[in-house]
């Protein structure tokens, strides 16, 4: 099937590296470019020093717009935090929320994205005040539907329905992959019996998981076995995690832009061990989806204590099953 799907990375993926200076920005954008990955998303505060707090950091927009020029890579999506409900001890006031965002929508565009990425949490009204200034500004803002919300979540609904009634196409939807967690992840169940989850009780919360049992059921059947601490919050993941289904992706694919490709494990096989990617894409192509997918590697947090954190190694493996699972072929330095 005939598919226009491109392949990029979010540099929050090489969070360890960056944080512990061991990559450049100048090295993740060098490494996605040699690995065919040319769509380049930032979380801002990630990337770049001091923003927001203090403005824009001209020498390093002007750094970054060489590098994308230097590597032939594509800046696709900004993503911008907001943190209403505890800015300066109170909550923030809409017309501030509505100016934040428009500030993140010229940070954007001076970055020469296509999108910046809203969280979830923010108020559908916020996000249509802004339209029009982000159509001004050639750029659509894209609501991230994470888990534990999905696309029948009443939430999720009331923002599309407050989209379709302002008529903007500046409006749009960003699905994370972590809403299709059809596996517990292997990562996740290790790090919990290395914070002290007893093995029985690790496997009883990865069976429940696998017989899609109601999370309160489990936490309420973990307590009961014993479990406290660190089992009670294994089975809290049940909470904030589900195996919802690709396909419900079909019928918002008009407002869907952008993809986050978040993974916790690729295997040697370049299988993600608990996200079925081949479904996934699948459903891409059927939707006609035309943005990339940009990778999001979030299994640092899951093996740092124990473990070498080698975020490039994962990315490239994604990117060798992206690779095969769009039928593009493999660039030399994803042939291991």
């Amino acid at each position: 099937m005939s598919h226009d799907i491109k392949r990029g990375v979010s540099l929050y993926s090489f969070q360890n590296d960056t944080f512990l200076r061991t990559m450049s920005l100048e090295d993740c954008i060098r490494t996605c470019a040699e690995i065919g990955a040319m769509g380049i998303e930032v979380v801002g505060e990630q990337t770049f020093t001091g923003w927001p707090e203090v403005g824009m950091p001209e020498a390093e927009i002007a750094h970054w717009h060489a590098l994308m020029e230097r590597y032939g890579t594509t800046p696709v999506c900004h993503d911008f935090m907001l943190d209403y409900k505890r800015y300066k001890g109170r909550p923030m006031p809409f017309d501030e929320q509505v100016a934040s965002v428009k500030r993140d929508l010229d940070f954007g565009a001076r970055l020469g994205m296509k999108y910046i990425r809203a969280l979830v949490s923010i108020n559908p009204d916020v996000l249509v005040a802004c339209a029009g200034y982000a159509e001004d500004k050639g750029l659509k803002i894209l609501l991230e539907v994470h888990a534990p919300l999905h696309f029948d979540h009443p939430w999720i609904i009331r923002h599309a329905e407050a989209y379709e009634k302002s008529g903007s196409q500046a409006l749009g939807f960003l699905p994370d992959m972590g809403m299709f967690v059809h596996r517990f992840p292997r990562v996740w169940k290790e790090r919990f019996v290395r914070n002290g989850v007893p093995q029985h009780i690790a496997d009883f919360i990865e069976k429940a998981y696998e017989d899609r049992t109601l999370s309160e059921y489990v936490l309420l059947d973990v307590q009961q076995m014993g479990g406290t601490g660190p089992s009670i919050a294994m089975a809290e993941t049940l909470r904030h995690n589900a195996a919802f289904e690709p396909k419900r992706m079909l019928d918002f694919m008009p407002r869907i832009h952008n993809i986050h490709g978040k993974f916790y494990e690729m295997t040697e096989d370049d299988v993600e061990y608990s996200i079925p990617y081949d479904e996934i894409v699948a459903v891409l192509k059927q939707g006609g989806y035309q943005g990339h997918i940009c990778s999001e590697y979030e299994g640092n947090r899951w093996i740092e204590d124990a473990h070498p954190v080698q975020s490039v190694e994962q990315v490239k493996r994604q990117h060798r099953m992206l690779c095969r699972l769009l039928d593009q072929p493999i660039p030399a330095a994803l042939q291991a």
